[in-house]
Parts: structure tokens; sequence; C-alpha cells
């Protein structure tokens, strides 16, 4: 009886000792990092809104999409912040006018951009602006030109995401609801809307083909390292979503990752994976600890590898790795970049 009691004893006490064992090793998953003390790069006077941010390929910038429909570029301490790029309508409706209203109610006139990306070999920008479609401007800047407004008859509603494959020059862009505008975008989850679309625009042919449509809220998107897939957020629902352009399964999608937050911008580690923007977790409480989940990194087949935590006003749309252990940090919402070191 005595030698049955110490065995239960020991079982207990494995099982407790198991229990609070550190999970990290077997989850592989490295240290979370810390993100509540960030270098802050402001942007001038009183714009807001860095939601994406881009460097282009000789590593100058950053680059950035502000509230008031233009794109920005940094050129350094002595430079400051200058106007880079911005829509045909910016000028048409005199948007660089002061104005008294908020940025969202010129937004549909003056124009939105949001996911940037260059194209390294021609210089190119990229932008994805929510109401002008996608468009492009030149290594000089200034005016950009609008590549498309609609796709498969139907008019680009919600432009959002962009990435561009650096071989072939393809841009591949998502359009998060065929139904609602950017300014409505809290109707897109509310509603469970799903008449997003994946797409591709073809820089010789000028032509625009829908990959995919009836997807729920699709916002950033990245191409894979190798080539042969995408890497799409799926806002509302909190996933990745791959859709292959490339091998046996090309034209077809499938899951490619649960997220513990909404996400926005999807971008390169630069390691074969993903970091990924989360602009607030699934189960987040307003009072309590003020920290939570900024972003997450996804290793190449989807599984977690990292976190970034940070406060709670800290609500970024996309984190870009840079070298030397620098993660930016952009916002919708925000007056500045955040730069994390790792």
């Amino acid at each position: 009886m005595g030698s049955c009691t110490f065995k239960l004893a020991l079982i207990v006490i494995s099982v407790i000792v198991l229990l609070f064992l550190p999970c990290t090793a077997a989850a592989g998953v490295t240290k979370a990092i810390d993100a509540s003390r960030t270098q802050r790069l402001n942007l001038p006077g009183s714009l807001v809104g860095p939601e994406s941010v881009a460097f282009d390929g000789h590593g100058a910038g950053p680059y950035v999409s502000v509230s008031d429909g233009r794109v920005l570029r940094w050129g350094g301490e002595s430079a400051g912040w200058r106007t880079f790029g911005y829509s045909p309508s910016y000028i048409k409706n005199n948007c660089s006018a002061p104005s008294e209203l908020p940025p969202v109610a010129t937004e549909s006139s003056c124009g939105r951009p949001l996911g940037l990306r260059f194209h390294r070999g021609s210089g190119n920008l990229y932008i994805a602006d929510a109401y002008m479609g996608l468009m492009r401007v030149g290594p000089n800047g200034g005016e950009a030109k609008v590549l498309a407004t609609e796709a498969g008859g139907a008019p680009l509603r919600f432009t959002n995401g962009v990435d561009v494959d650096q071989v072939t020059g393809d841009v591949y862009f998502t359009d998060s609801s065929t139904t609602y505008s950017r300014a409505q975008h809290q109707m897109v989850t509310a509603t469970g809307d799903s008449t997003g679309r994946i797409m591709r625009y073809n820089s010789r042919t000028n032509r625009v083909t829908v990959l995919q449509s009836g997807v729920t809220y699709p916002n950033g998107i990245a191409i894979s390292t190798d080539r042969t897939h995408l890497v799409v957020a799926l806002t509302g629902p909190c996933k990745l979503l791959r859709y292959w352009i490339r091998g046996p399964k090309a034209g077809t999608s499938e899951p490619f990752a649960d997220l513990p937050g909404y996400p926005d911008n999807v971008r390169p580690d630069g390691k074969g994976g993903y970091w990924v923007a989360l602009h607030r977790e699934k189960n987040e409480f307003p009072f309590g600890v003020d920290s939570h989940l900024v972003a997450i990194r996804i290793g190449a087949e989807g599984e977690k590898l990292q976190e970034m935590r940070g406060p709670k006003n800290v609500r970024p749309t996309e984190a870009v790795e840079r070298e030397g252990g620098k993660i930016w940090l952009g916002s919708v919402e925000l007056p500045y970049i955040g730069i994390v070191s790792t």
C-alpha cells in the first residue's frame, strides 16, 4: 500500500512539473518582442495614418501612405518628409488646400492610399488606393497613373493590399469588398461580407485578372519567397489564406494559419516567413493590463514563430523588418511610425 502511495505521489509531482514547464521549446516559438518602448518617426503637422511602410530598391525611405491622400518620403533629419506621390484627383480636387473636415470625409475625393510596394527593378511604386484603385508612381515621384479601377466587370470599391513579383513584375492586390467602401470598413466585419477579391495586374499587358472572388475581407497580401503562392490576410475571420499561383495546385486556395487577432498587412520577414500586423486581439478587453499582441511572425508553412506585444493604444497595420534588427510599424490611426528594436 505504501509503495502504491509513493508511485501515485511521483505521478502527481511529474504532472505538476510538466504543467509548469515552459512550452516555448515545444512550440518552436522564440521570445516575444516588447514594443512598449518604440522609437517614433513623427509625421509632419496634423497628418495621421501611415498605414503602409515601404523602402525602395536602394534602401531609401521610408515611404508611407497617409490620411490626406498622399504618399510621403522620409529624406532624413535634414530633409524631413516630402510629398512623393498622389492620385490625379488630389490635384483636380484641390486637396492640398487647408480643410477643417476630418480626413475620412475627403477620402473619396482625395484618395486614401493603403498598401505600398516597390518593384525594385524599375523603381516603380505600386499603390493600392482604397478609392482610386491600383496606381503606379515612377521612381521620381509625382502624379500617379491609375492602372485599374475595375476587375471582372465590377468596380474596385475597397482596394487594400499589394505586393509585387520582383521577377515578372506582376502585381497582386486585394479588393476587400465590392459592397462596402473603406469608410464603411466596420460593416465588412460586422456583416461577414464575403465579396472580396484577389487579383493580378500584368504589367506587360496592362490587364487585370480576378484570381479568386467571394473572399471574406481580404486585406494584406504577400508573395512567398519561392514565388509559388500568395499569403492573404483575412481580417474578419482572423486567418491567413494561401493561394497557389504556380505548381500543381495553381489556381486553388487553402487555409494557411489561424491568428489570435485581426490581421492587416502581411510582409516577408526575410527568413522565408511573414510578419502579420494585428489591429487588435480576438478577445481583447478594454480594461486590465495595458498590453496586447500587435504583430505575429508566421513561418513558411503557417507555424507561429514569434509574438510582438505593445500598449493597447498601438494598433499597427503593418510590420516591416529591415536589416539591423529594426521593425517598422505602420498604423492607420497614429501620427507616427514606430521603430522597434529586436
